[in-house]
């Protein structure tokens, strides 16, 4: 797969597979390649060549609402509360539960009864609440990019276990950070890149 950007290689020459439900960290140098892999992967960008195939199906727009993406923009309305916010992202995905959206709030540490527009929260609030809109519909695959931006390293530590639990539960995920040590305790593979290429990739917790 090769991605350009004008006459610029964004991605060359990018082959591999992943198998599910394992937690995947993407780390490299600026520039690399990563976020746009996590792109390509989401359906967000069409590669210049080559295929890609996500979740067994060859058209991502097909399997769109089984995968959920947090890219660098956090999508998030500041005039609403939290519960606002998934009530809101709940409802383009066609679901009313409102249990649900309580559940994603408590799974990434958040109160659901926190009232406070969602302007006044903290960065390491409005990542979290991010996680969890990415989670709210239950996907399959889940692409994280550089979820713990200017997070706090309590919070992205509690953050990072909550994607070892969310693995747990037989989720595929992708962490593009450049803060891999906080993924040690929960990642089972280390993808690197380079000059928009994967040149290694080291399994974990075997």
């Amino acid at each position: 797969m090769v991605k350009f950007f004008g006459r610029f290689a964004a991605l060359r020459g990018v082959t591999a597979s992943f198998a599910p439900t394992r937690l995947y960290v993407v780390v490299g140098d600026n520039g690399a390649g990563k976020s746009t892999l996590l792109r390509v992967v989401a359906g967000l960008m069409e590669p210049s060549k080559g295929s890609v195939t996500v979740l067994g199906v060859g058209k991502i727009r097909d399997v769109a609402h089984r995968i959920g993406y947090m890219g660098h923009a956090p999508l998030l309305y500041d005039e609403l509360d939290g519960m606002e916010n998934l009530r809101y992202f709940a409802g383009l995905y066609g679901l009313s539960d409102e249990e649900r959206c309580r559940d994603a709030m408590r799974q990434v540490g958040l109160d659901p009864a926190l009232e406070r527009r969602v302007g006044q929260y903290s960065q390491g609030m409005r990542q979290r609440l991010s996680l969890a809109r990415a989670v709210l519909h239950d996907p399959e695959l889940i692409l994280l990019d550089e979820p713990f931006s200017n997070v706090d390293v309590h919070s992205a530590h509690d953050m990072a276990k909550v994607l070892g639990r969310v693995r747990d539960q037989g989720k595929t995920i992708f962490v593009v950070t450049h803060q891999a040590a906080l993924m040690e305790p929960v990642a089972d593979e280390f993808v690197q890149m380079a000059a928009g290429q994967i040149v290694g990739r080291e399994p974990r917790n075997v």
